[in-house]
């Protein structure tokens, strides 16, 4: 799929740079460049979920079994 991105003329420049030195085309440094960010960005998600439940007084392990003794 294509997608069309504004990029100032010096961002431009940079990746053309960029590309001749490594001996990729601009696309594909477009590319692993997202693909960073989202990678960057989900570890991101998933280290923010671990020990929310750590500041809760309450044992995890009782209220999950008083939460299901209830159902």
């Amino acid at each position: 799929m294509r997608a069309l991105v504004d990029m100032s003329d010096a961002q431009i420049e940079a990746l053309d740079t960029l590309a001749k030195r490594v001996g990729q085309s601009r696309a594909a440094l477009i590319r692993a460049a997202i693909d960073d960010y989202l990678d960057r960005h989900h570890r991101e998600q998933v280290a923010d979920g671990f020990g929310l439940w750590g500041k809760r007084k309450v044992d995890g392990l009782a209220y999950q079994e008083k939460a299901r003794s209830e159902w």
